[in-house]
């Protein structure tokens, strides 16, 4: 069975998501509602179930200068909950920078707080994530 990957932009209110095959093209999906809000893991399950999921590709948040911080510790809870949930295999990939240039890709400057609101730049974002794994 090839593999098939889900990448996701980690969001409190809303969660990127993103899919490849084993064609290694990844492509942006939608939105989900976030960590702190009512259906996010039934959404990730319904997606895991519905794309015959392989691999998770988290974006993991590091600093600029290198270093870790608060935010980082909440996503390394969120993928023991997620390894914990669906027994798959999760990767984190340094997602520094990839919400401006989703933000760029979706629409510039002018349309990004109406792009962000209906979760493009998350799933843009969640595309980059993946697009990078996949392109190590």
């Amino acid at each position: 069975m090839p593999n098939t990957y889900l990448g996701i932009d980690y969001g409190t209110k809303r969660m990127g998501l993103a899919w490849a095959d084993e064609l290694l093209i990844s492509l942006p999906i939608g939105a989900i509602p976030g960590l702190n809000c009512e259906g996010c893991w039934d959404g990730l399950a319904s997606e895991i179930e519905k794309r015959q999921i392989t691999e998770i590709v988290v974006g993991y948040p590091i600093h600029m200068d290198g270093t870790k911080g608060k935010r980082a510790q909440e996503v390394d809870a969120f993928i023991e909950n997620l390894q914990a949930r669906f027994g798959l295999p999760v990767h984190r990939v340094d997602e520094r920078l990839t919400s401006a240039t989703a933000r760029e890709t979706v629409g510039g400057k002018f349309s990004a707080k109406g792009a962000d609101q209906s979760g493009k730049v998350d799933a843009t974002a969640a595309c980059l994530i993946l697009g990078d794994f996949l392109n190590q």
